[in-house]
């Protein structure tokens, strides 16, 4: 599953458009004026205090990604002939409730609601995903005991601390908790890679930009974290001095020149990696020219798409082939 690399069906593109901000926080504005206008008389309204509510096709919009502006909703994508759905939502509910308004447990019967299941990809059920700001930041697939559900609300709600407001205090209309413009949450599996990082577990980081990237597959920070990763994985049992040297007296030889290009690239040699692969392209062919020219796309992953050393690259890469 892939939760945030939508394909959305034409009824629900706006309903599941999660990156439309500025027009979920404007129908925010409208419903708390709705709200207002029915506790002093008007047409009743969902209780903005709910703890958990039933979200459909033609409520995902209002009930989930509005609300998600202000306070994470956690969706349960369950069914009614799904046993591993039955042992998870009334662990959900409980936690729900004990929340006390810290999140919001939304459910959605995939059967009666489609139309969401379909746009969010899900694959199997139980599912679980948190939606905040209007983005899908994390989840997980499957029945799992108290305790690890425990554990997964309590580091999402550790990753969205600066994002919401002291307990009964709300922040203005736009702004994050300390008065300046909200901005998106950092995604929990980005800030797991960061701390693996910190503490030298590249398994782990790896795992958790994969997650990202399973997700987010246009992820920039995932991608680059990614590739990396994978840079420093490759020359760490290297002796640089000795790559280079061997590089020096074998031209054509693509093991040598392709590590010598990524001990260039992490020594922030950035142009002469790249040029070292390019004229190693010009003088291969067939399977070896492939897997140099996929080394060095590989390459280009590890800096953002507009970097000019990357451009310049892909237009010597284009000469090289044609």
């Amino acid at each position: 599953m892939s939760p945030a690399d939508f394909t959305r069906p034409a009824s629900l593109q706006g309903a599941v458009d999660l990156g439309a901000r500025k027009q979920a926080l404007e129908a925010q504005a409208r419903r708390e004026a709705a709200a207002a206008q029915a506790a002093s008389g008007g047409a009743p309204a969902t209780p903005a205090g709910a703890a958990v509510i039933d979200v459909t096709d033609e409520t995902f919009a209002t009930e989930v990604i509005e609300r998600s502006m202000r306070t994470p909703v956690v969706l349960d994508l369950w069914a009614t002939w799904c046993e591993p759905c039955k042992q998870l939502s009334p662990i959900l509910e409980k936690l729900a409730a004990e929340a006390a308004g810290r999140w919001v447990l939304a459910k959605v019967d995939v059967d009666a609601s489609p139309q969401i299941s379909g746009a969010l990809q899900v694959q199997s059920i139980p599912t679980v995903l948190a939606v905040f700001q209007g983005q899908a930041v994390t989840g997980f697939q499957g029945a799992l005991p108290e305790a690890q559900v425990r554990q997964w609300l309590d580091q999402l709600l550790q990753a969205l601390a600066q994002y919401l407001p002291p307990e009964g205090q709300a922040p203005e209309e736009g702004e994050d908790t300390q008065g300046r413009p909200a901005q998106p949450p950092v995604d929990p599996d980005l800030l797991a890679a960061e701390k693996a990082i910190d503490e030298g577990d590249l398994d782990a980081a790896a795992a958790a930009y994969e997650r990202l990237l399973a997700r987010a597959p246009a992820d920039p920070d995932a991608k680059i974290g990614l590739a990396g990763v994978g840079l420093v994985r490759r020359t760490q049992e290297l002796d640089p001095d000795a790559v280079l040297r061997r590089a020096a007296g074998s031209p054509a030889d693509v093991e040598v020149q392709t590590q010598a290009a990524d001990i260039e690239m992490l020594g922030g040699r950035v142009d002469e990696a790249f040029d070292r692969l390019i004229q190693l392209i010009r003088r291969t062919s067939g399977d070896d020219r492939d897997r140099v020219r996929r080394h060095l796309l590989g390459l280009f992953d590890a800096l953002p798409a507009g970097d000019p050393s990357v451009a310049k690259a892909r237009r010597g890469l284009a000469s090289a082939l044609f």
